[in-house]
């Protein structure tokens, strides 16, 4: 059977960025599955917040504050399983883990300890396209690819709250206005923008884009659309674009490499 990492070609190891919205947590934890079955020792982590993971996606988390610790923890941790969730802190009241910063992850990365690294760099309030703020996303320097999700289910609705996170900073990067229909352009202007949904990203890095929540023949159709007006219009910023599903078969998930 193909997996995830297959498909989307990661090999030898490495820091794995996801970044956008439609998505990222579900395939960082399938991502995370396969790798820790085949091919560990995996941690998952975050740079910003993400929700305390179910058993089913990461059945040993760890709060690692101080973080001088890490070692030792990480170290014990990995004699019973492959896989590790690790936070800086935990919110009780949103049930959520807090993130490390970039120079975090850089020193959990140079612990040696693990062969993958998977971090959420930025949140979607669950929508499916977003606009990152000034401060976001928080993308660790080690990183060897950068994966920039979008959720095919916002294209076609309106450019509201309801379906895109920071719809008016959306708008200011793609000359959208709000109430306007989403369309594959704005979602590739979005992308490619200086304040898009890659900035910050390390030189260096593979930059990836995956048109995610293509479930149906109409999403596929968009979703090859947007990939070919992205390729067009990428100049050298793209390496690869994928259409499929997270929560699907990764046998169905559709290349398109970067002219």
């Amino acid at each position: 059977m193909t997996t995830f990492y297959e498909k989307l070609g990661f090999h030898d190891g490495g820091v794995i960025t996801l970044v956008g919205a439609g998505g990222k947590t579900t395939l960082m934890f399938r991502l995370a599955h396969e790798l820790s079955q085949t091919d560990g020792p995996v941690l998952t982590t975050t740079t910003t917040k993400i929700y305390l993971p179910k058993p089913e996606e990461s059945e040993t988390v760890i709060i690692l504050d101080p973080l001088q610790d890490m070692a030792p923890r990480c170290r014990d941790v990995l004699k019973h399983t492959h896989h590790v969730t690790a936070a800086a802190g935990y919110q009780k009241s949103q049930n959520k883990l807090t993130g490390f910063s970039s120079e975090d992850v850089q020193n959990l990365w140079e612990t040696g300890l693990f062969k993958w690294i998977l971090v959420e760099a930025d949140g979607a309030a669950h929508r499916s396209l977003k606009a990152p703020a000034s401060y976001e996303p928080v993308i660790p320097a080690c990183t060897r690819w950068l994966v920039t999700l979008v959720g095919m289910d916002a294209i076609g609705k309106p450019l509201d709250e309801q379906w895109v996170f920071r719809s008016q900073l959306y708008s200011r990067i793609t000359g959208l206005l709000p109430g306007d229909t989403v369309t594959e352009d704005s979602v590739v202007k979005a992308i490619l923008h200086d304040q898009g949904l890659m900035k910050g990203c390390p030189a260096g890095a593979n930059r990836y884009v995956f048109f995610n929540k293509a479930d149906d023949d109409l999403s596929r159709h968009s979703g090859r659309r947007a990939a070919a007006l992205l390729c067009s219009a990428a100049e050298k910023k793209l390496d690869a674009v994928f259409i499929g599903s997270a929560q699907g078969d990764a046998q169905q998930t559709e290349y398109m490499g970067i002219q």
